[in-house]
């Protein structure tokens, strides 16, 4: 298994929107809102890296609100 944290840039005032809906989500392990230069971030975990890039690509990026990811392999 492939695990990833994934920091999100979000549309003013759909931080908490986006945050419940990614609960919900097949392969998310954790998400929270948080302060700083992002607004959330989720763990995330899959199969293959391939399936890490599928599920941020068609996923995560496809939700309303979220603008840009930044995606960070778990190396250990």
């Amino acid at each position: 298994m492939v695990r990833a944290y994934i920091l999100m840039t979000l549309e003013p005032g759909k931080a908490m929107d986006v945050v419940k809906r990614l609960r919900g989500e097949a392969g998310v392990l954790q998400v929270d809102a948080i302060t700083g230069e992002y607004d959330a971030v989720a763990q995330i975990q899959a199969d293959d890296v391939k399936g890490v890039g599928a599920l941020v690509v068609d996923r995560i990026q496809s939700f309303s609100g979220v603008s840009r990811t930044l995606t960070c392999l778990a190396v250990e």
